[in-house]
């Protein structure tokens, strides 16, 4: 399978990784920093065997790419993964799949009739913990389900949104919610039961003046079920990121999971007796190097096996839409200052140019 990536950031090492591992033949590399994709290449030795791109559209108008990874700023994942599916690509999609609804709507199609795989890479699902926590759920062991909390307690400073002019900017990014925080959300949503009737929330700006996006959201949300969920992200904590936890409490059982990404058991708690806490932490504990975890690989094996086996991937472009419409209706009920409901149409983090500026 011909593969080519695009966008060499901060993730980029992750998706290489995992296309390398899962013996996916690398065959051409993006970036319109042309030294930044020179050390990518160099570091994990193809700089000989591959073709480097500052245009994307030169690299798929001249490979015959089958899978494209999409690793830019948020702001352009949607035009790109437009371009990609056009060409018959199958896509991986880093997270948030796009900044708007409409542009998150109109990748779901474009790939529906282009019978392509859609991917959004929220690998986290694929964490040990989370997919132990997954089968409690399917296989109904909480019960009633009452409520849960995703917390995300991190902290990125000014070193890191110099990096990228783009960072903290609503046209290229969104804030902490839409960037370091919705992969917990992913979790909560499709967690608790994945529809929502409505969002309160608080969203401010605290300690990121140089930013025009918010560095703190909290949320209450109210599931269709009548679980509820609360929603705790910032990027305020002193000195360094602390954690980030997801639990769940239901009728028959509680769970939490923790450490760098939700890859450790630290509460396992069930009425049936099935197992005990102390052979489920043991088992279902990783300790990943950062916060990205491990979950790229076995993202990328079942990519490569739904596009062998013409299937929808375990984590889809409906998937990354849900994740991105709750992130939006936290924006819109801070904006308004009232409660939203979902479902909702439209939706930007265009909508809120301007919000911080006093």
């Amino acid at each position: 399978m011909r593969y080519g990536l695009i966008g060499c950031g901060r993730i980029a090492p992750n998706h290489l990784e995992a296309a390398k591992n899962c013996g996916i033949e690398i065959v051409a590399i993006c970036d319109i920093v042309q030294d930044r994709m020179v050390a990518t290449a160099e570091k994990f030795g193809i700089s000989e065997k591959i073709r480097l791109y500052e245009d994307y559209k030169q690299m798929l108008a001249q490979e015959d790419l089958q899978l494209v990874a999409i690793c830019t700023e948020s702001g352009k994942h949607a035009s790109i993964a437009l371009d990609c599916i056009a060409t018959g690509c199958h896509v991986i999609i880093e997270k948030p799949i796009a900044l708007s609804l409409c542009d998150a709507d109109a990748i779901i199609e474009a790939g529906r009739k282009q019978g392509v795989v859609v991917c959004a890479c929220h690998q986290n699902r694929f964490n040990k913990s989370i997919m132990k926590i997954r089968e409690a759920v399917d296989e109904g062991r909480f019960g009633r389900l009452f409520h849960g909390a995703a917390h995300i307690r991190w902290n990125r400073g000014k070193q890191y949104y110099d990096q990228d002019e783009w960072r903290g900017t609503w046209e290229q990014d969104g804030g902490v919610l839409m960037n370091q925080c919705i992969h917990n959300i992913d979790l909560l949503r499709w967690m608790m039961g994945n529809d929502i009737d409505e969002v309160f929330a608080f969203t401010d700006n605290l300690n990121h003046p140089y930013l025009e996006t918010e560095d703190l959201g909290l949320a209450l949300v109210k599931f269709s079920n009548g679980a509820y969920g609360l929603i705790e992200g910032t990027s305020n904590v002193y000195p360094s990121n602390l954690e980030e936890t997801l639990y769940l409490f239901g009728e028959r059982g509680t769970v939490k999971a923790g450490g760098k990404s939700v890859n450790l058991i630290e509460e396992w708690r069930f009425s049936d007796g099935k197992d005990t806490a102390e052979e489920i932490k043991a088992k279902y504990h990783e300790n990943p190097p950062n916060v990205y975890g491990f979950g790229h690989i076995p993202l990328y094996e079942d990519v490569f096996q739904a596009i062998e086996g013409n299937r929808e991937p375990y984590i889809t472009g409906e998937d990354g839409r849900r994740a991105l419409e709750l992130v939006l209706a936290i924006y819109k009920s801070s904006a308004l200052g009232t409660s939203v409901k979902l479902p909702f149409g439209e939706g930007s983090t265009l909508d809120y140019v301007g919000q911080w500026n006093g």
